[in-house]
């Protein structure tokens, strides 16, 4: 398991979430958990106001968005079989998280 590798989602939204990819850092790697964002069909969100913040991927010919506010820690044994690595695409998927995360005041 590598930080960003796509999994397919063994939860009951595996309808309109197929997958979930990995964020956590390797630094961790020694806990019984990981950390994931879904990947949500396209279909089932509608309309993305901010492409930074819902990235749009192609996993097996399946448009989903990267939806950080849905961000999950599961057990180990509950990762799906892997798919696919996003590693090509880290930055986006962290400037996702950057989006979720950086401090905003007003």
């Amino acid at each position: 398991m590598a930080q960003f590798d796509v999994h397919r989602n063994t939860g009951k939204h595996r309808g309109d979430i197929p997958y979930v990819v990995l964020v956590q850092s390797s630094l961790y790697d020694g806990y019984r958990r990981r950390v994931v964002v879904p990947l949500v069909r396209k279909s089932a969100l509608g309309k993305i106001n901010n492409p930074r913040f819902n990235p749009p991927f192609r996993i097996e010919n399946v448009q989903v968005i990267l939806h950080p506010l849905e961000i999950v820690s599961i057990p180990n044994e509950q990762l799906g079989e892997f798919v696919k690595s996003l590693g090509e695409e880290g930055s986006r998927i962290m400037d996702a998280l950057d989006e979720l995360l950086t401090q905003a005041w007003g």
